[in-house]
C-alpha cells in the first residue's frame, strides 16, 4: 500500500474506551493463571487460594492534573488512591503498589519529597507498601505511573450484572467536577490579575473531593461483613452515565436510573447552580467521584436500604428496553455516554 493509500484516522475519533478496544482486539488470554484480562478495572490473576488483582492507571500533568492548584502531597496521596479504588471496585483488598515518575528539571527535590509525603501518608491511612516503581527522566513536566496489587477469594467484575439486580451508589456523585470548576474559575482570574487571592474557603467539600478523594475501603469491609457480594461493581471514575453503561455494555443488559434518587451534596446543588449546570448533569458525567456503583440481587436489598451513605437508584432491565434516565418530571431520557475522556485535556 502506497503513503497516499494509507488511511490516518484521528485518535479522538474513537475515545478512551474505543481505542483501547482497537489497540486490544487481537490479544487472548493464554495462561491458565490469567483469568480476567483487559476491559475491567482491574486484572485477576489465580495463583492459588486467592486470586491476585492488578490495576495501573497514568496521571499526566496538564491532562490529570494541573501544579498550578495540586499541591505536591495531595497529588502523590491522589496519585495512589485512584489505584486503590479499583481494587475495591474488584471487591479486593489491596496490599501492594508501585509509584514510578518521569520528571523534567523544573522539580526540585523539595517538590519531590511533599509528592512522597503524601504517597507515605496514603500508605499509612489504607495499610498498603509501596514495593518499587522507577524514575526517568520528562522532556517537560510531569508523568505518574501507579500499579496496584490486592487479593480476594470472590472478585466482582463488570460483567455479571443480572436483569432484576438494584443499582446502588455510595455516598454522593458531582462533587469532584464542580471542585475542578472552582479551581479552573480561581486559576483564570489568577492569571488575570495576581494580586487577586483565591476564594475557596466557603466550597472546601468540593475542593477536597476534587484534590485529595478517598477510596470506599469502609464498603469493601461492609460486604464482607454482611456476607453480601455485588453481582456487577466499577468505580466512578467518569461519570455515571458512562461507568453503568460500561456494566450494561458488558453484561450485555439495560437499566432505568431515576434522577430523584441520585445523590448530591448541597455544595454541589448550589456552586453548580452558580455555574449555570444542571446538578444532575455534573453527577452523571462529571467524573472523578471514585465512589462505587455496584448492582446487587433483590434478596439483599434489605440490607443495604437502610445503610446511610448507599443509595438505590435504578434497577438493571434486559437489554431490549436499553439505558434511561426518568428525571423528575416522570419522562425517560436515553443515557449517553458523555463522562471525562481521558483523551482529552480538561
Amino acid at each position: 500500500m502506497s503513503e497516499k493509500e494509507q488511511t490516518h484516522t484521528p485518535i479522538s475519533n474513537l475515545g478512551e474506551f474505543g481505542l483501547i478496544d482497537q489497540l486490544t482486539r487481537n490479544f487472548s488470554l493464554h495462561h491458565p493463571q490469567s483469568i480476567l484480562g483487559i476491559g475491567d478495572d482491574a486484572a485477576v490473576l489465580d495463583f492459588g487460594q486467592q486470586k491476585t488483582v492488578v490495576s495501573t492507571d497514568l496521571l499526566m500533568e496538564g491532562v490529570h492534573f494541573d501544579l498550578m492548584y495540586s499541591p505536591f502531597k495531595h497529588l502523590g496521596y491522589k496519585a495512589v488512591i485512584v489505584n486503590l479504588s479499583d481494587i475495591y471496585a474488584m471487591n479486593a483488598q489491596p496490599l501492594q503498589f508501585t509509584f514510578s515518575i518521569a520528571i523534567s528539571s523544573k522539580f526540585t527535590l523539595e517538590a519531590l519529597e511533599a509528592l512522597y509525603d503524601g504517597v507515605a501518608t496514603a500508605c499509612k491511612h489504607y495499610g498498603v507498601d509501596l514495593i518499587g516503581g522507577d524514575t526517568s527522566n520528562s522532556l517537560s513536566g510531569m508523568a505518574i505511573s501507579v500499579t496496584a496489587i490486592g487479593i480476594t477469594q470472590n472478585y466482582v467484575c463488570r460483567s455479571t450484572a443480572q436483569v432484576g439486580d438494584y443499582i446502588v451508589v455510595s455516598g454522593d456523585l458531582g462533587a469532584a467536577y464542580l471542585g475542578l470548576q472552582l479551581l479552573e474559575r480561581e486559576k483564570r482570574i489568577f492569571l488575570e490579575n495576581p494580586a487577586i487571592q483565591p476564594a475557596l474557603q466557603e466550597h472546601t467539600y468540593l475542593i477536597e473531593r476534587q484534590l485529595k478523594p478517598e477510596a470506599r475501603r469502609d464498603l469493601y469491609e461492609w460486604f464482607k461483613a454482611q456476607n453480601i457480594t455485588p453481582t456487577a461493581m466499577i468505580d466512578i471514575s467518569d461519570g455515571l452515565s458512562s461507568d453503568i453503561l460500561h456494566i450494561c455494555k458488558q453484561s450485555k443488559v439495560g437499566c432505568v436510573l431515576f434522577e430523584d434518587n441520585i445523590p448530591l451534596h448541597p455544595q454541589t446543588i448550589e456552586v453548580a447552580r452558580q455555574f449555570n449546570i444542571s446538578p444532575t448533569t455534573c453527577a452523571l458525567n462529571g467524573g472523578e467521584d471514585y465512589e462505587l456503583l455496584f448492582c446487587i440481587n433483590p434478596k439483599d436489598l434489605s440490607a443495604v436500604e437502610n445503610v446511610e451513605g448507599l443509595h438505590i437508584i435504578g434497577k438493571i432491565v434486559d437489554a431490549s428496553e436499553d439505558c434511561h434516565l426518568v428525571s423528575r418530571d416522570g419522562r425517560a431520557h436515553k443515557l449517553i455516554a458523555q463522562g471525562w475522556n481521558a483523551l482529552h485535556t480538561k
